[in-house]
C-alpha cells in the first residue's frame, strides 16, 4: 500500500502561538502554474486585533533588550533558517538555484541587519553643541508597534522588512504576501524556536485589502509600512486612516531587494529623544 503524505497546516503566527483564524476561514495557495499548493488561514479583523494586543504586550520587555541582546537573536534566527534552507527553496518555488540564492540572500539579509544592532545608536544619536552649561544628547529610541504589509517577494522581501523594524526595538504585525504565504508561516516556525520572545512578530495571512485598512486605522499601532500595497487607491486608504493618530508611515516603493539596503527602514521608525543635563552645578 502507498503512503498518503500529511499535508501541513498553515496557520498564523501570533503571541509565539499558531492559532487558526478565528473565523475558520482559508483561502487556495496555488503554484505559478495554478496547480493547488496548500490552503492558508484567511485572518480577519479580530485575528490583527489580537496580534495588535500581543504586539503591544511585547514592546516593553524587547524594546528594554540590550541592542546587542537583539542582536545575538537576529543572528540566532539567521542560523536557524540557514538549517532549513532546502525547505524554504521548496516553497519559493521556480529553478532551483534561483530559489537557492534568495534563501542564502536572506540569511545574509538578517546577519547585516543583526550586525547594526548596537550600531545604530552611535550612527543616529549625537553630543549637540549648545550655548550654555550644558549637555545636550539625542538618542534613538523604537516608535513602538509597526504594522507591516509585506512584498510579494515572499522571502528576502519578507525579511527586509521585518529585521529593521525589531532589530531597533519595535514590535510588528505582519501582512504576509497574498499569494506566496507560505514561506512567511515557514518563517514564523524558525522565529518561535530562535529565542525571540512572543509576540515580536506576529504574521498574518490573508487579503491586504481586508486586513491593512483596520491596522492602518488601530489606535495602538505607532507606525505603518506600506511598502507590500500595489493598490493605489489601497495606499491612499491606509495613509488617510493611519493619519488619525499621526502614525509614521513608508509609503510604497517598487523596490529591488538584491543589493544591500541601506539604513532608512530601520531610522524611519525610530524617534529621537533629546536629554539635557547641566554641567557644574
Amino acid at each position: 500500500m502507498s503512503r498518503l503524505a500529511v499535508r501541513k497546516t498553515y496557520k498564523l503566527f501570533i503571541g509565539g502561538a499558531f492559532p487558526r483564524s478565528e473565523s475558520g476561514r482559508s483561502y487556495v495557495v496555488t503554484s505559478a502554474k495554478g496547480e493547488f499548493v496548500a490552503n492558508a488561514a484567511r485572518a480577519s479583523r479580530k485575528d490583527a486585533r489580537d496580534a495588535v494586543v500581543a504586539a503591544r504586550k511585547a514592546f516593553p520587555g524587547w524594546s528594554a533588550a540590550t541592542p546587542y541582546n537583539r542582536g545575538q537573536i537576529l543572528y540566532r534566527v539567521a542560523e536557524m533558517l540557514e538549517g532549513r534552507r532546502a525547505q524554504f527553496a521548496e516553497e519559493l518555488g521556480g529553478p532551483k538555484k534561483a530559489a537557492a540564492e534568495r534563501v542564502d540572500a536572506a540569511v545574509d539579509r538578517l546577519v547585516w541587519y543583526a550586525g547594526w544592532s548596537d550600531k545604530i545608536a552611535s550612527v543616529r544619536g549625537a553630543a549637540n553643541p549648545v550655548a550654555g552649561p550644558y549637555f545636550n544628547l539625542s538618542t534613538p529610541e523604537p516608535t513602538g508597534v509597526v504594522a507591516v504589509v509585506a512584498p510579494a517577494d515572499p522571502l528576502l522581501g519578507l525579511i527586509s522588512v521585518i529585521a529593521p523594524v525589531i532589530v531597533t526595538g519595535n514590535t510588528c504585525v505582519v501582512v504576509a504576501a497574498e499569494n506566496a504565504p507560505l514561506p512567511a508561516i515557514t518563517l514564523a516556525e524558525v522565529l518561535a524556536t530562535s529565542d525571540l520572545p512572543g509576540g515580536v512578530v506576529n504574521l498574518l495571512t490573508g487579503h491586504q485589502s481586508e486586513l491593512a485598512p483596520w491596522l492602518a486605522a488601530h489606535m495602538d499601532v505607532n507606525g505603518l509600512d506600506l511598502g507590500g500595497v500595489e493598490d493605489p487607491d489601497l495606499a491612499l486608504k491606509c495613509e488617510q486612516e493611519a493619519a488619525e493618530n499621526l502614525k509614521r508611515v513608508f509609503r510604497p516603493t517598487t523596490e529591488d531587494w538584491s543589493p544591500d539596503p541601506s539604513l532608512s527602514r530601520m531610522t524611519r521608525f525610530l524617534e529621537t529623544k533629546t536629554v539635557w543635563h547641566p554641567i557644574g552645578i
